[in-house]
């Protein structure tokens, strides 16, 4: 055969295998050699090579064998001559980028480690999952995704992961980044024309760690390529890791299919911090400043008032603590509660913060597994209706808000839907034992 009977051949797969396949898979296959049953070809890289044999082997050895050619098996050379991957009638041959290929990561905080991380109930199962992944091996979850507000640890546990993998398993490949650099890197390489070699980098690593994924709702051609390389990674069984400021069904503006795909590991929600948690970060950041401004007196008291007092994250927490210290010692003076409360009156006012009607929502929609826009919407469904009747009763407790002004939160019910709802609610709590769990959680959650 010719190479321009090759041609004729591209054009018919064309219509087997897609427009999409045939731009980025087909087209740039080059023929060069047909001799004794084996058809090589010329490819841009060795990942391009890897990708064609393990996908479209097959449909194109059958039109060579419908042309009256026999092709037993495909080579796929690249620009060194001895890197083949070759495949016939056998399971590809799998190559994977050569080792010395650095892995662009981005930079990781050396303080960020499962060491400095303090454990607590709002926390331990986002902990205990890092920590399963972080040992390298095999897990039953995959992806492992972790969401929560900011300043609860997403980050430090992604950081964490990162470097316990290098030191227990230095052969892996590891990849951590941002989803803003991931949508950087891909618009770049669209622009360069490097879009295989994006590709290449990005399914070929071990671990492919990506930190705030709703920075890629609403931006078609990235998702497109996030997803197209999550479901490569997936496939070969590599892990991955997200983090996200919400759970995967609240983040608008993201492609279902990404959203299935991510809710089909392990989704774990860093809940806020806790009184016991605030002081147990607040213990440990102490004794780091008491070694860096040694002789400075900590009164007793100061810790456990801030812990009750700072409740929005935990980046405010330190950095208050930091503020206090560094007061202290450029003023000489011990750390007091009236110290305290000087040095850090604008934090304490911020922090003085109102509930609101939608926190009370989106909180009580993930504690009972719905949908937020059912919250609102007119569905009936007891399933939906009882969690709708919690909101409505912890919006009346634990806002200033109007009956009227609730209502029109709830989808633009009436008031005196609000008060039924209301009145259900404090019935039902006398007598349903879990239900009344429930609220002492919501309102613990929604009170840390």
């Amino acid at each position: 055969m010719t190479i321009e009977g090759w041609a004729s051949l591209q054009t018919e797969l064309l219509q087997s295998v897609g427009k999409n396949n045939y731009v980025t898979w087909i087209e740039p296959l080059k023929l060069i050699a047909l001799e004794d049953g084996v058809a090589r070809f010329d490819v841009p890289t060795v990942f391009f090579g890897d990708w064609v044999s393990r996908n479209f082997s097959d449909p194109i050895r059958q039109l060579f064998s419908k042309s009256g050619v026999v092709v037993d098996r495909l080579e796929f050379k690249v620009s060194a001559p001895s890197k083949f991957v070759s495949v016939g009638r056998k399971a590809p041959v799998k190559i994977r980028p050569t080792q010395d290929d650095e892995v662009p990561s981005a930079p990781l905080d050396a303080r960020f480690t499962f060491d400095s991380f303090v454990v607590g109930k709002p926390n331990e199962l986002a902990h205990a999952a890092a920590r399963r992944v972080a040992e390298g091996d095999s897990v039953s979850f995959n992806p492992l995704f972790l969401y929560g507000g900011v300043g609860l640890g997403k980050t430090h546990l992604m950081h964490a992961i990162a470097q316990e993998l290098s030191q227990r398993r230095p052969d892996l490949r590891v990849l951590y980044l941002s989803a803003e650099q991931f949508m950087y890197r891909f618009v770049q390489a669209l622009r360069e024309r490097q879009v295989m070699g994006f590709k290449e980098l990005f399914r070929s690593v071990d671990v492919l760690m990506v930190d705030d994924v709703q920075f890629i709702a609403g931006k078609d051609s990235t998702q497109e390529e996030f997803f197209h390389t999550f479901n490569a990674l997936i496939d070969q069984n590599k892990q991955i890791v997200i983090s996200a400021d919400r759970a995967p069904g609240e983040i608008k503006d993201l492609e279902e299919r990404i959203k299935s795909r991510l809710q089909c590991g392990l989704v774990v929600d860093l809940h806020p911090t806790d009184y016991e948690l605030r002081l147990g970060i607040l213990r440990q950041k102490v004794d780091y400043y008491r070694q860096q401004y040694q002789g400075l007196t900590l009164v007793d008291g100061v810790l456990e008032f801030l812990a009750h007092r700072i409740t929005t994250n935990v980046r405010v927490l330190e950095g208050a603590l930091t503020r206090l210290f560094a007061f202290a010692n450029l003023v000489g003076r011990e750390i007091t509660l009236e110290l305290t409360q000087d040095c850090l009156s604008d934090i304490l006012r911020a922090s003085d913060r109102k509930i609101t009607i939608e926190e009370i929502q989106r909180k009580v929609s993930e504690h009972y597994s719905i949908r937020l826009s059912d919250m609102i919407g007119p569905k009936r469904l007891r399933t939906i209706a009882r969690p709708r009747q919690v909101a409505m009763y912890l919006a009346k407790q634990l806002t200033p808000r109007s009956l009227p002004e609730i209502g029109r939160r709830f989808g633009g019910r009436d008031h005196t839907t609000i008060i039924h709802g209301v009145r259900k609610i404090e019935e039902l709590m006398s007598i349903d034992s879990q239900l009344s769990d429930d609220l002492q959680i919501l309102k613990r959650i929604l009170q840390a």
